[in-house]
């Protein structure tokens, strides 16, 4: 079984947010939230301006959108 990974990606620069509040381009480096919710919550106090939430299942490299919105900007 696999499950799905929830994660916050910069609109603009395509990176994702990693445990440390850095930036990478690897999913695999980005942290994971259990809901939608929770990442929205924490993508929204984030230095950036707009995000993506996105769901990845580790099989696949296709991700989808779950949800959007801005940060508190840079």
């Amino acid at each position: 079984m696999s499950f799905m990974n929830i994660l916050i990606e910069n609109a603009v620069t395509g990176e994702f947010r990693t445990n440390d509040g850095r930036w990478t381009k690897e999913s695999s480096k980005g942290v994971t939230f259990a809901t939608t919710r929770a990442a929205h919550t924490a993508a929204k106090s984030e230095p950036i301006g707009k995000f993506n939430i996105v769901g990845h299942f580790g099989v696949s490299p296709q991700f989808f959108n779950l949800d959007y919105g801005s940060g508190k900007g840079v």
